[in-house]
């Protein structure tokens, strides 16, 4: 009888364990990390090289200020030369800073005749970052209800985005003033972590400062390379934000535009980047997060 009793406390202390077991491998998700550019906020045809035309009129005004006259051809040439830099730094997935993107411009159109001094970097930095203001991107509309679903989840919130040429602090700025700026309880911009997508070092980062493990995250994000690689070499579970919607088609049909480089898979294959879910509106993520999580 003793044996039996022992039997039966051994049988149910095993069934327990099994089921704890069961419960653990359920896959939850306590955090949801998202791209910014092309996914939260939005483009429209052309927007990109306005910005830049923006930027270079904005620069030229400021350097007058400080006695250099630089016409805006000029630095509209200069600023379309400076793709190969980045690249070069870009493939490494490092990030060059908008200051630095301003010194390479200033050195270049003037052929190192001009010094940047430090008392000009305010107000040339201001010119540079203000384009963003001056013709805005928008903010996906399917964002606001996809933010305070995951909130009201009990989600944490990140942000993990390449920023180009528009630096972080000024975006940072952008989310706030178009009211989604307070639903993130992270965000990480390249320029200021010194890292790009995919490295998963980026992703990293958000793991340890969201407090939780790489398989309880999802990314969404718009880029294959970027985001759907990125993400799950890092561990994460990702969604493909997938829709021509809100691209800006005149610079992805530019091959030398940063924005159409920024597409191209390097040394990947399509059919080899196999996303966890596939949308084709942030509406969706709703459901494609709760799917993950059965």
């Amino acid at each position: 009888m003793e044996v039996f009793s022992e039997y039966l406390i051994f049988s149910a202390r095993y069934y327990v364990s099994m089921v704890t077991e069961l419960d653990d491998s359920k896959p939850e998700i306590k955090a949801v990390t998202l791209d910014l550019w092309e996914t939260l906020l939005l483009e429209r045809d052309g927007a990109n090289e306005q910005r830049n035309l923006i930027r270079c009129r904005n620069l030229a005004r400021a350097l007058s200020k400080f006695g250099v006259k630089i016409s805006v051809d000029r630095l509209i040439s200069v600023l379309k030369a400076m793709t190969p830099w980045l690249l070069t730094v870009w493939e490494k997935n490092r990030e060059v800073t908008h200051l630095d993107q301003i010194r390479f411009i200033i050195k270049a159109a003037t052929d190192g005749s001009v010094s940047l001094r430090e008392e000009w970097l305010d107000e040339l930095s201001s010119a540079y970052v203000s384009a963003i203001y001056e013709l805005p991107p928008y903010l996906n509309p399917d964002a606001p209800q996809l933010l305070r679903w995951l909130k009201d989840h009990g989600k944490k919130i990140g942000l993990i985005c390449n920023v180009g040429r528009t630096p972080g602090f000024i975006l940072r700025k952008f989310l706030k003033d178009e009211g989604i700026g307070n639903f993130f309880d992270v965000m990480i911009f390249s320029d200021e972590a010194g890292i790009r997508k995919p490295h998963p070092e980026i992703f990293r980062m958000a793991t340890r400062r969201l407090g939780v493990k790489p398989s309880e995250i999802i990314h969404i994000g718009d880029n294959l390379r970027s985001d759907v690689w990125g993400a799950k070499n890092a561990g994460f579970k990702a969604i493909h934000f997938s829709t021509r919607k809100g691209r800006d088609t005149i610079a992805e049909s530019d091959p030398n535009s940063l924005i159409s480089i920024s597409r191209k898979l390097g040394g990947l294959k399509e059919e080899e980047i196999i996303p966890d879910r596939t949308i084709t509106s942030l509406a969706m993520a709703i459901e494609g997060i709760e799917e993950l999580e059965r």
